[in-house]
């Protein structure tokens, strides 16, 4: 249905339109990856004050901020009142002409709105339509909102972030969120894939608590399986030794030891080929048994000696090592900015605006940013003309009676 304008890359997604009716982080996220891959996705946004996110983070421009910024390149925005019966009719409208609806509306909202999947299957049999909630919808808990951080709480991964002596840490940015639209965007790719032979769509229901629960991984087994949490081990690895962040004499470095041959030749770089024949850290099991004898002795040697060097040693020695970076080094760092994966993109009040670029590539070229993340509702007009047939003079009256 969507066109794609760029011609130079080639957009796995090209013809495929998406309406973002969700707000702040797990959805946008969902959406902005069909975006990377060439999907006109469209953000349905409320008239004067947009997606929470606009008030988020540091001001960029008039209406977009750093956190709204990070979740919504590769966007169209247009501006709808879905509490008015005008505002709902014209999103049916626009769902006629799309291949996707992302929303986060709370539980029986979208139904309210006249947006519930029943209604909206039935006027596009070929939707992909997906619902993404902080709570399974068909529980007990349906009804309560979801945010990160209670659901980071609850699942458990704030029990095992962190140092053993510190209370529960959270994740430095919100991950279950981060998670969810990703894994609610594999769901809908999965769902097109099967609609080339079905011809019918899927609904689809993401929540946040099953995707917090999805990324204790392998520390979730080892709690069900040991019957207690797991202990705590901050930067080290609850299970490989040495694996962890160590300090040189200059800074942090990351250092990973995966298996017994790596870690004689680790002993020799550092100059400790003892620790290598020492019968306690022969293998990995013995180090990890004996860790507190060890890596005493690791940190010792490693506090005398400079970053680079210690790098360059290790590094020749073919153990896996690297800086610890503060966050605008890493991101200005030439590793990130050869790569290209911080772009700038032209904005009409800032002159310009950082934005990262998607991380995926096809064929040997990074999938391209297309479009800054939008000014509030700047393409209201473009797409109700574009996809409704909406004359200027239409869409300035819905301005007016501020259905737009």
């Amino acid at each position: 249905m969507a066109t794609d304008n760029n011609n130079v890359h080639a957009s796995p997604l090209q013809g495929i339109r998406v309406l973002d009716f969700s707000r702040v982080l797990a959805g946008p996220w969902c959406a902005m990856v069909l975006g990377d891959f060439g999907a006109d996705v469209i953000k349905i946004e409320q008239p004067g004050r947009g997606d929470d996110t606009r008030d988020w983070g540091l001001r960029v421009g008039v209406t977009e901020t750093t956190y709204f910024n990070s979740v919504n390149r590769n966007k169209r925005s247009i501006c709808l009142d879905l509490q008015t019966a005008e505002g709902q009719r014209i999103a049916r409208e626009l769902v006629k002409e799309s291949d996707v609806v992302v929303h986060n509306f709370k539980l029986g909202g979208a139904e309210k709105l006249g947006l519930g999947y029943e209604a909206l299957s039935e006027i596009n049999p070929k939707l992909v339509y997906c619902a993404i909630s902080g709570y399974d919808r068909t529980g007990p808990e349906a009804g309560r909102p979801g945010y990160d951080l209670v659901v980071q709480g609850e699942t458990g991964l704030m029990a095992m972030n962190g140092e053993a002596h510190q209370p529960p840490l959270k994740f430095g940015v919100a991950a279950v969120d981060l998670f969810t639209g990703m894994y609610s965007a594999q769901a809908i790719l999965a769902a097109l894939y099967e609609r080339t032979s079905t011809g019918r769509g899927r609904r689809i229901e993401m929540a946040l608590f099953d995707c917090g629960l999805m990324i204790t991984a392998y520390y979730g087994l080892e709690a069900l399986l040991m019957e207690h949490d797991p202990p705590r081990y901050g930067n080290a690895h609850p299970s490989i030794v040495p694996y962890g962040v160590f300090d040189a004499a200059d800074g942090p470095i990351v250092i990973t030891v995966g298996n017994n041959a790596q870690f004689a030749r680790f002993c020799e770089a550092i100059g400790r080929p003892d620790l290598a024949s020492d019968e306690r850290f022969k293998t990995n099991l013995g180090r990890s048994s004996h860790r507190d004898a060890l890596l005493p002795e690791i940190r010792g040697e490693l506090a005398r000696r400079r970053r680079a060097d210690l790098l360059a040693a290790i590094g020749d020695a073919g153990i896996p090592c690297g800086e610890v970076l503060g966050l605008h080094e890493a991101l200005t760092s030439e590793r990130a900015t050869s790569g290209g994966v911080v772009t700038k993109q032209a904005h009409p009040v800032a002159g310009h605006v950082d934005v990262l670029a998607p991380p995926y590539r096809f064929d040997g070229a990074r999938l391209p940013v297309r479009a800054a993340p939008p000014v509030l509702g700047s393409h209201t007009e473009a797409v109700l003309g574009e996809l409704l047939g909406m004359s200027a003079e239409e869409v300035a009256k819905l301005k007016a009676d501020k259905v737009a």
